[in-house]
């Protein structure tokens, strides 16, 4: 208890120490902000989004929207180099800078590290001399700091503690909206100050589509391994993709087994398996599981685990479904029009669920909640391995109700 005590004054005092730190820039800052930003013929724009890669593709239609009402805005986006490669691409994107930001490696750090880096970043960013910039992560106090410290203007984000003291236009946070409306929000106050139109609204997916799309030298790779495995054109498959980088959220071996052979006998569909090199283990496994159910005749599945980003992608615009837990790649498999089946447990899908029509993407979402959970879904992810026992939630999930989403949008035998 004392522990935590401690913890949390010494928080609260390198938090004002940060304002304090601040208020210099931000007396300038604010001299800067009364010329209007509707008069710069190039706005220069700091976007910040620390996430992992499903969050960055729900992001890209924010990013789209925003290039589209303010085309001369020079648009620099800031993410963790683990999703960089979402936005690399991407149209509104003049400039792309990384950073391994606190909170979201999968590593542990030294207590002051993030402070430090805090500072370090703040004095590079400083002299880019940014006109607005836009904290796209709800909860990320360290970032709205960050915008702070740099000493940029106009700096907008959600007001949720204690990051808002560091905006200087923080929007009460809309709870349950879906992560992609919240960006398009945010996008839309920002159009507001540079003297554009608010974004249209309702936001929906057919209005404001995923955008990605894999590099033409990738198309050819992920066309040569298809084929190399037997996949050409005229071979229907799925994607069955049941990493995640949290092992809360991974389903049952043998029920992704089940599944694919079914696919393959109900519906003539061939089974890729994908994920990263650290998930070719879990690949093997599942296509062990399915040989021991094939006959002599059947087609056993292709497992592909050096795909990049982009590649993935290609392979997935290919497919006839994708099916997967909640994870980045699904909602990759979602921006290149491939039906989906996801299942979720932790995370809420009506937060982080498919960007697309509910009609070719079906959520399954875990019944049972965990004996240690409060709620389903609870929102926890980082559960430690000797805790996984505890939090079965979405291993619960029967064979049964995945075969009926399949069934859902695939209703006719594809042979």
């Amino acid at each position: 208890m004392r522990g935590r005590l401690r913890k949390e004054w010494l928080r609260r005092m390198l938090l004002l120490l940060i304002y304090l730190l601040g208020l210099p820039g931000s007396w300038l800052a604010q001299r800067r902000a009364r010329h209007p930003l509707s008069s710069a013929r190039a706005p220069r724009l700091l976007l910040l989004r620390p996430d992992h890669l499903g969050d960055l593709v729900l992001t890209t239609p924010a990013l789209t929207a925003l290039k589209e009402h303010c085309p001369t805005a020079q648009i620099t986006l800031f993410v963790g180099p683990w999703s960089q490669a979402i936005v690399m691409g991407h149209p509104a994107a003049e400039r792309v800078l990384t950073c391994a930001f606190p909170g979201f490696r999968r590593a542990a750090q030294g207590a002051l590290s993030p402070y430090w880096l805090l500072l370090r970043l703040a004095w590079q960013l400083r002299r880019e001399r940014y006109d607005l910039a836009i904290n796209l992560r709800p909860d990320f106090w360290w970032g709205a700091a960050l915008l702070y410290l740099a000493g940029i203007p106009h700096r907008v984000g959600y007001a949720l503690a204690p990051g808002r003291r560091f905006l200087t236009h923080a929007l009460p946070f809309p709870e349950g909206e879906h992560s992609t409306c919240s960006s398009l929000r945010l996008v839309s106050v920002a159009l507001q100050l540079l003297g554009q139109a608010p974004l249209a609204e309702p936001f929906t997916p057919e209005r404001y589509p995923l955008l990605f799309g894999p590099t033409a030298q990738e198309e050819e790779r992920a066309t040569a391994l298809l084929a190399k495995a037997g996949l050409t054109g005229e071979t229907p498959f799925a994607v069955i993709h049941p990493g995640s980088g949290a092992a809360v959220k991974l389903w049952r071996p043998e029920g992704w087994a089940t599944c694919a052979v079914t696919l393959l006998r109900r519906y003539g569909l061939r089974l890729v398996l994908t994920g990263t090199p650290q998930e070719q283990a879990l690949l093997e496994e599942i296509a062990t599981l399915v040989h021991q159910q094939l006959r002599a005749d059947e087609a056993p599945p292709v497992s592909l685990s050096t795909l990049s980003i982009g590649e993935l992608a290609a392979v997935l615009r290919r497919a006839q479904l994708a099916l997967g837990v909640d994870s980045g790649p699904l909602h990759v498999a979602v921006s290149q029009g491939t039906p989906t089946v996801a299942l979720y447990g932790p995370a809420d899908p009506r937060i982080f669920g498919p960007w697309g029509d509910p009609r070719r993407h079906v959520v399954i979402l875990a019944s049972e909640r965990c004996p240690a959970c409060p709620k389903l879904p609870c929102g926890r992810l980082d559960i430690p391995p000797q805790a996984l026992p505890s939090h079965p939630c979405v291993r619960l999930i029967p064979e049964e109700r995945v075969l009926a989403a399949v069934e859902q949008l695939l209703p006719a035998r594809m042979l």
